[in-house]
């Protein structure tokens, strides 16, 4: 299966390459996931929330648990796992603390027994969880390093596919004070990434509108202040 040319971008002086196609990954029953693990990452401070964002419910169920639950729809080979969350003994703790997002990625792939790692933040309870068997299929294809989708020119870093081999390039830049995730993931792979927009794959791929009845631009939506609960809220009874 092609993928059409691969190109290059410039970020912060260094060159970088990622498969821009929209090739069509179907769904099959029994998708062979063996090669994969699942995390929520949760270690956020929650500032403008207020309070801790994991703990929040929305529809009887914590944001949390909304999240675990979309993972455990994979046929992942173990259960999914949480990185940084403090209300949670068995979460993975981060390896550099107060580093933000990217310190909770590293500690994830820190802790991984298999190549391919599919992330998702806790606050992104809109995404469906059929989004997210399809991007650890396509990185299956694809093999790259790095898989992240895009929205309205958007990349999405904390909902991403990255390989295990990334760990020992994101340390090297968390001990050199580059906390920045995209720079960071970017900088580490040594293969061309997969940088996608989900606009042009959903008009490729039409079965990709039938994952959600909410419209594809709001599946990246966070959870960041009260506003945006209740907002998420009323879209979330559509969300499977």
């Amino acid at each position: 299966m092609g993928f059409g040319a691969v190109k290059k971008i410039k970020l912060q002086s260094a060159d970088f390459e990622w498969v821009t196609s929209a090739p069509r990954y179907p769904l099959g029953v029994g998708e062979d996931y063996a090669e994969a693990e699942g995390f929520v990452l949760a270690g956020g401070r929650s500032s403008r929330m207020g309070r801790d964002k994991a703990l929040l419910q929305l529809g009887g169920r914590s944001l949390l648990d909304i999240a675990l639950d979309k993972l455990r729809a994979l046929p992942l080979p173990a259960p999914p796992r949480v990185a940084g969350a403090r209300s949670r003994a068995d979460a993975i703790a981060d390896l550099h603390p107060g580093c933000g997002p990217l310190s909770g990625i590293e500690a994830a792939l820190a802790a991984s027994t298999r190549p391919l790692n599919v992330f998702l933040p806790v606050d992104m309870p809109l995404l469906p969880a059929k989004f997210l068997g399809w991007m650890l299929r396509r990185a299956q294809i694809t093999r790259a390093m790095v898989t992240v989708p895009r929205i309205n020119g958007d990349p999405q870093p904390l909902c991403a596919v990255y390989h295990r081999q990334l760990l020992g390039p994101i340390t090297a830049s968390l001990l050199a004070g580059n906390y920045k995730v995209m720079q960071a993931v970017c900088s580490a792979a040594t293969e061309p990434i997969d940088i996608f927009d989900v606009e042009l794959v959903a008009s490729a791929d039409p079965e990709m509108f039938a994952f959600s009845p909410v419209p594809a631009y709001r599946w990246f939506h966070n959870c960041n202040t009260p506003e945006d609960m209740a907002g998420i809220e009323n879209a979330l009874v559509l969300t499977p």
